[in-house]
């Protein structure tokens, strides 16, 4: 059994998952979602598990924005970490609004997201 705090990567690009998984599995467990309803479903069952959740905004089925406004209406309180392509400031506002505490942009880098999940994690 492992000592590592438990992510939920909410990502439906291979690729993107990949990198991120590549970036933080050596300091984290994870579990994969592959769109916003697996996420919600993951949180419904494992939320005591979960320690953040890093959500994509962009995906198919239910997308980042409406899966997050989904999970905290569970009452899910842990971080989640928006991650998205898209750099528009009302985007920001709008992932924030439903429920988000961070906001980062894709492409992401390797320091800044394990300096995020260090930083969010440590107070937890």
């Amino acid at each position: 059994m492992t000592n590592k705090k438990l992510i939920l990567v909410a990502e439906d690009q291979p690729d993107n998952f990949t990198l991120v998984q590549a970036y933080i599995s050596r300091h984290y467990d994870i579990i994969h979602a592959e769109n916003g309803a697996e996420a919600i479903e993951v949180i419904k069952h494992e939320a005591d598990r979960i320690d953040a959740i890093l959500m994509d905004i962009k995906m198919p089925l239910i997308d980042g924005i409406e899966a997050t406004s989904e999970i905290r209406k569970l009452d899910y309180k842990k971080p989640i970490i928006a991650l998205t392509a898209y750099a528009y400031p009302e985007e920001k506002i709008i992932a924030l609004n439903a429920g988000c505490d961070y906001y980062l942009t894709k492409p992401i880098s390797q320091d800044t997201l394990l300096e995020t999940l260090e930083m969010i994690l440590s107070t937890e």
